[in-house]
């Protein structure tokens, strides 16, 4: 089983960029909170890149940014590839089956929540799940 269900909030805008077969992809780093303090008393967290396929990636450019605050689930996937000095990199990344939008986008200036998400008359919660015909494999 290969399941992977995060919290987090984005660290930068999604980068949404077309296939040459059409399809959409959005990536972006999604910082997830340990759930405990390090030994100095603060908090870290690990940073996982998220990869987004299809309708849901249209909807995340649209209506996430950096610092808002969501729930995946999907998959882990390991692959490689050959740099240009020849040499074989791996690369761990997240495909997300699932998006939810779960919380408000920090405002910079202070703490307190700043309303985004969808569109007028769908929940805060709003929900989105991968087609099959979304994912490119």
């Amino acid at each position: 089983m290969n399941k992977v269900i995060l919290i987090g909030r984005l660290t930068r805008d999604p980068d949404v960029k077309n296939t040459t077969s059409g399809k959409t992809v959005a990536t972006f780093t999604l910082a997830v909170d340990r759930r405990f303090k390090n030994k100095d008393g603060q908090k870290e967290a690990d940073f996982v890149p998220i990869v987004v396929w299809g309708k849901q990636a249209e909807i995340v450019q649209q209506y996430l940014s950096k610092g808002s605050q969501i729930g995946i689930s999907g998959r882990l996937q390991v692959r490689s590839y050959d740099d240009n000095d020849g040499k074989r990199r791996y690369v761990t990344e997240v495909i997300a089956e699932e998006v939810n939008f779960i919380g408000g986008k920090k405002d910079s200036g202070s703490q307190r929540q700043v309303a985004e998400g969808p569109p007028l008359g769908l929940d805060d919660d709003f929900h989105l799940m991968a087609d099959d015909d979304d994912i490119p494999f």
